[in-house]
C-alpha cells in the first residue's frame, strides 16, 4: 500500500469518524429528550391525578368521621376515593389517552391501593417497582440496553397530603414495550440519517483527500530514493516553480546529505563495533551534537546504568551527577580538547581511566569516543605480564643452570661413594664428614631437581568438574592441619555446578598450596571461608582467613620463586599456584593490608567461556 493511499485512508477516515461521532451524539441526545419528554409527561398525569384525589377527599374534620380512628379515616378516604366521578374518569383518562402509561393508582401509607386502573388490584398491597428516574438518568448505551431488553414497568410517584399529613400515594407505571414502541422510529429515522451523512462523509473525504494529494505519488517515489540511498534518482529534471518543484528540490539537497552523513557513520559505527568486539574497554560512542549511539557491555558496568537509558541521551544528560568521571567528561566536550587517559575515582571507590577523542571527517568534528578502563585491571594486568616475563626469564637461566649443575653433582656423588668404600676402616670422625659431605650433595640434588622440574613445560591432562567437589577435597585434605591449629573451616558454595576443564591434580596442588598458607596464617585459630561462584563468564574460587594480613611489599613479591616469610618454607608454592593457574588461562590475586584477613581469589574461564574460545579459534584456523 502506497504512501498516498495511506493518507488518502487517514483522511477518509478522520472524516468518518468525526461524522460518526457527532451522529452517535445526535442520535443519543435525541433518545435523552424522548426519555425526559415521557419523564414529564408522566409527570403531568401523576400531578393531575394528585390534585384530582386531593380535590376529592373534604375536609374530615366536618363530617361524622372518626378522625382520630385510622382505620375508620382510611375506610372513609377510600370511600371517597372511589366514588369521585372526577378522578375516576382521570385515572382511565391517564391510561388509555397516555401511550406510554401501563397503570395508574391511587395507593394509601401501607401501600394497598384505594384505587387502582385495574380493578382486581383493589385493596391489595401494590409492590415497589424501580423509579423511572433510574432510566432517565442513565447514560445512552445503558438506555437501549434497558429499553429493548425485557419488559420493565417504572413508577413515577406523587405523595399525597391530607391537612399537611400524608396519606397516600399516586403511582403512574411505565412500560419500557410502550416507550420503545413510542422511540423506535425516531431512532430509526436517526439511524438512516447518521448513515447516510457517514457514507457521504466517506464519499467527500475520498475525494478531497484525492484532489489535495495529487502531487503525493511524486513525492513518495523521491522519499523512497532518499531512504533507500538512491542519489541518481534525485537528480530528475529541472523541478516546476511552485510549491511542489520547491519541496522536490528540498527533498533532492536532504537525500544528498542523508546518503553523505549515512556513509560516514556507517564506516564509523563498523570501525568501532571492530574495537568493541576487541577490548573490555568501556566505550561509547558520540554523535556531533553530544548523543550516544553506541554503548559496549563493560560501560553499564562503569556508568551503574542499563543502555537502554544511555543510548539517544546527551552528554549533559548522562553526567550531570557532579561526579569526578562527569565533569572531566563534560568540560571535554563543551571544550572539544581531548583527554588522555586521565586517572579518577569512581561511584564505587575503583580508580578509573578515562580517554575522551574526538572523530573528525575532512577537519571537521562528527562525534566523539569515550573510553573507560579499570585502572586496577590496567596495573595488575602489568605487574602480571612483567612477573610473567622474570618467570619465564628466571625459568630459562635456571634450566640451563639445573642441567650443568646436575652433571656434577652426579659425578661427586658417585666419586664419593667410591671414596667411601675405600675407606672403609677410616677413623669415626672421617667417616662421619663424609656422611655429611653425602647427606648435603643429596640434598643439592633434590633442590636442583625440583629447580627443573618447575621449570619444565607440564603436558595438562584436562577434564570436565565441577570446582565445588575439587574445594570440598581440597578441605578433607587440610582437615588435620585445620583442626591442629584450631581453624574451623566454612564453605559457602552455590547450589548449581561451577565447571571447569582443568587438570585435576595440578589444580588440587594450587589450591592446597593456598589454603594451607591461611591455615598457617592464624597460628591461634580462627575462621577460614571457602567460596565458590560465577562472575561474568569466570568461575571463581575465594579463601578467606583472618589471619594478621599481609603487607604491600610482602604482596608484591608472593608470587617470586624461594621468596618466604617462614623459617621453614620453601618459597616454591605460591609461585607453584601462580603457574598453575596461567596454565589454565586463570589467574590468582590476593587482597590484603596490613590488618586482620586476607583473601586470595583463584579465577578460572567456566566451561562455556572455554567451549567459545577454542571456536573461535578453529575458525581463526580455518
Amino acid at each position: 500500500m502506497s504512501r498516498r493511499t495511506k493518507i488518502v485512508l487517514a483522511v477518509t477516515l478522520l472524516i468518518t469518524a468525526t461524522v460518526s461521532v457527532f451522529a452517535y451524539v445526535y442520535i443519543s441526545q435525541m433518545l435523552r429528550q424522548r426519555v425526559m419528554w415521557a419523564d414529564e409527561t408522566v409527570g403531568i398525569v401523576a400531578a393531575t391525578l394528585a390534585y384530582d384525589a386531593k380535590n376529592a377527599v373534604p375536609d374530615l374534620t366536618s363530617t361524622r368521621v372518626d378522625t382520630t380512628n385510622p382505620e375508620k379515616l382510611r375506610i372513609a378516604i377510600k370511600e371517597y376515593l372511589q366514588t369521585d366521578t372526577n378522578l375516576n374518569g382521570a385515572v382511565q383518562s391517564a391510561v388509555s389517552n397516555a401511550a406510554i402509561v401501563y397503570d395508574v393508582a391511587v395507593l394509601d401509607a401501607n401501600g394497598r391501593a384505594l384505587l387502582h386502573s385495574n380493578p382486581t388490584e383493589l385493596g391489595k398491597l401494590i409492590a415497589e417497582r424501580p423509579p423511572f428516574r433510574l432510566l432517565r438518568d442513565e447514560k445512552f448505551q445503558r438506555q437501549l440496553r434497558w429499553l429493548y431488553g425485557p419488559l420493565t414497568v417504572y413508577d413515577v410517584n406523587l405523595p399525597l397530603e391530607l391537612d399537611g399529613a400524608p396519606f397516600g400515594t399516586v403511582r403512574v407505571g411505565v412500560s419500557t414495550v410502550f416507550l420503545r414502541r413510542e422511540i423506535t422510529p425516531l431512532l430509526q429515522r436517526s439511524l438512516y440519517l447518521g448513515l447516510a451523512a457517514i457514507a457521504l462523509a466517506l464519499l467527500l473525504g475520498a475525494g478531497v483527500a484525492h484532489l489535495a494529494l495529487g502531487p503525493l505519488k511524486e513525492l513518495s517515489r523521491n522519499l523512497d530514493s532518499m531512504s533507500v540511498g538512491a542519489g541518481e534518482a534525485l537528480d530528475g529534471p529541472q523541478p516546476r516553480q511552485d510549491e511542489y518543484g520547491r519541496v522536490t528540490s528540498k527533498i533532492a539537497d536532504l537525500g544528498r546529505q542523508m546518503r553523505d552523513t549515512n556513509q560516514i557513520f556507517s564506516a564509523l559505527k563498523d570501525n568501532v563495533e571492530q574495537v568493541m568486539t576487541k577490548l573490555q574497554d568501556g566505550l561509547m560512542l558520540f554523535t556531533r551534537d553530544g548523543r550516544v549511539v553506541l554503548v559496549s557491555a563493560s560501560a553499564e558496568r562503569f556508568l551503574g546504568r542499563p543502555r537502554r537509558e544511555i543510548l539517544g541521551r546527551t552528554a549533559e544528560e548522562i553526567f550531570a551527577d557532579g561526579s569526578p568521571l562527569g565533569e572531566t567528561v563534560l568540560r571535554a566536550f563543551r571544550s572539544h580538547q581531548t583527554v588522555r587517559q586521565r586517572e579518577l575515582d569512581g561511584q564505587d571507590g575503583r580508580r578509573l581511566e578515562v580517554s575522551v577523542d574526538f572523530i573528525q571527517e575532512q577537519g571537521t568534528p562528527i562525534g566523539g569516543l569515550l573510553t573507560i578502563r579499570d585502572a586496577e585491571s590496567v596495573r595488575r594486568i602489568g605487574d602480571e605480564i612483567e612477573l610473567s616475563r622474570r618467570l619465564s626469564a628466571s625459568g630459562r637461566v635456571t634450566r640451563n643452570v639445573g642441567h650443568e649443575v646436575k652433571n656434577p653433582i652426579n659425578a661427586i656423588s658417585l666419586h664419593l661413594q667410591l671414596l667411601q668404600n675405600k675407606l672403609q676402616q677410616a677413623e669415626p670422625d672421617t667417616r662421619r664428614h663424609l656422611d655429611v659431605i653425602g647427606s648435603e650433595i643429596h640434598r643439592l640434588d633434590r633442590v636442583v631437581q625440583i629447580l627443573v622440574d618447575f621449570t619444565r613445560p607440564h603436558d595438562l591432562k584436562l577434564e570436565e568438574l565441577d570446582l565445588r567437589k575439587l574445594l570440598e577435597n581440597t578441605i578433607v585434605l587440610t582437615g588435620p592441619d585445620a583442626r591442629q591449629h584450631g581453624v574451623v573451616v566454612m564453605r559457602e558454595f552455590p547450589d548449581e555446578p561451577l565447571l571447569v576443564k582443568v587438570d585435576s591434580d595440578l589444580m588440587k596442588q594450587a589450591v592446597l598450596n593456598i589454603v594451607l598458607n591461611a591455615v598457617q596464617a592464624m597460628p591461634e585459630g580462627g575462621i577460614l571461608t571457602v567460596a565458590a561462584r560465577r562472575e561474568e563468564g569466570m568461575v571463581v574460587a575465594e579463601i578467606r582467613d583472618q589471619g594478621p594480613g599481609m603487607p604491600t611489599e610482602i604482596r608484591e613479591r608472593v608470587f617470586e620463586l624461594y621468596f618466604t616469610t617462614k623459617k621453614d618454607g620453601s618459597g616454591i608454592g605460591l609461585a607453584q599456584t601462580y603457574q598453575i593457574m596461567q596454565w589454565h588461562f586463570g589467574s590468582v590475586e590476593f587482597d590484603s593490608a596490613e590488618g586482620p584477613g586476607t583473601t586470595c581469589r583463584l579465577r578460572l574461564p567456566g566451561l562455556e567461556i572455554r567451549q567459545e574460545a577454542a571456536v573461535a579459534a578453529g575458525q581463526e584456523a580455518s
